[in-house]
């Protein structure tokens, strides 16, 4: 992906995960404690390029996968791939190959986020500290998709990313719809992403995680989340989070944090009222500051 995304101090490896091979991106010292970082949608592993290089120069094993359907990675064919069970297997499957029994660190994104709140959910044993940003609990994010107006609105463009048409809606004219959500970045970052849209299936890859999930908000026809019945019991968190959240997310509503204590009873909880959904490029100090913070040492 050119020297921007690469150089030096990135190695780039392929782990084979239950059959299916994720292209990673590796930092830091391989005897270090894992920081695994998930990507969301669109993007792909060089949007942690920053916090990267921040926690491999502090002696933290870094890692950030292309989830699979994404860019280098493995594209498998079908929606049912890329159920939940399929994603968290990767995660859990990566954890072991770069920590092997050690707990680690994980650290995600949007989509990347939904995979990793379901490893901390089912699998609290493998996490010593789990970092989330803009990524919402499924509880609180399946309770506002069937009650609040607000966040049923500004959700339904997933129901335009479910359509069978989405590939071509979005690729039109250069991918100008998808560039539209990073017109304040750098020019470099975009054709990055271009590139990482333009590996044969990538795009279909990423759109697939909206078409497996049961939350999207409802149509005239689909009740959407609203077919699932949902307890908070079943939903908790039981490792250390920390929660990072750009208030001027247009798509994930800040009433997606009301009660967020409930269901993550060890919660640190940092909003940001001038960040966006992409915190992590608009304020990459702020965001590695905080993460460190929270971890702590890696051999401390």
């Amino acid at each position: 992906m050119g020297a921007e995304s690469g150089g030096a101090e990135f190695r780039h490896e392929t782990v084979d995960c239950a059959g299916i091979k994720l292209h990673c991106a590796v930092a830091g010292d391989a005897g270090g404690p894992l920081m695994l970082f998930l990507h969301g949608f669109p993007e792909f592993w060089a949007a942690w390029r920053v916090p990267m290089r921040h926690f491999a120069a502090r002696g933290w094993l870094c890692v950030a996968p292309d989830l699979r359907g994404y860019s280098l990675s493995d594209k498998p064919e079908g929606v049912e791939a890329y159920k939940a069970k399929h994603l968290i297997a990767d995660v859990l499957a990566l954890g072991a190959h770069y920590s092997g029994k050690d707990k680690f660190v994980l650290v995600a994104h949007d989509w990347g986020g939904a995979v990793a709140w379901g490893v901390a959910i089912g699998h609290p044993q493998r996490l010593s500290k789990l970092v989330m940003i803009n990524s919402p609990h499924p509880y609180l994010f399946w309770r506002e998709l069937l009650n609040n107006p607000a966040q049923q609105k500004a959700s339904e463009y997933m129901n335009v990313f479910r359509l069978p048409k989405a590939e071509r809606v979005l690729s039109d004219n250069g991918y100008a719809r998808l560039l539209a959500a990073f017109a304040h970045l750098s020019a470099e970052w975009r054709a990055e992403l271009v590139q990482a849209w333009s590996q044969p299936g990538a795009l279909t890859g990423g759109l697939n995680y909206y078409r497996a999930s049961p939350m999207y908000p409802a149509t005239a026809d689909d009740p959407g989340a609203a077919k699932l019945r949902l307890e908070a019991k079943d939903f908790v968190v039981r490792v250390p989070t920390l929660v990072l959240w750009g208030e001027r997310d247009t798509a994930l509503l800040t009433g997606l944090l009301e009660g967020l204590g409930e269901c993550v009873p060890d919660l640190e909880l940092v909003r940001v009222p001038d960040a966006s959904h992409w915190i992590v490029h608009e304020k990459p100090d702020l965001v590695c500051s905080a993460i460190e913070k929270f971890a702590g040492e890696a051999h401390g």
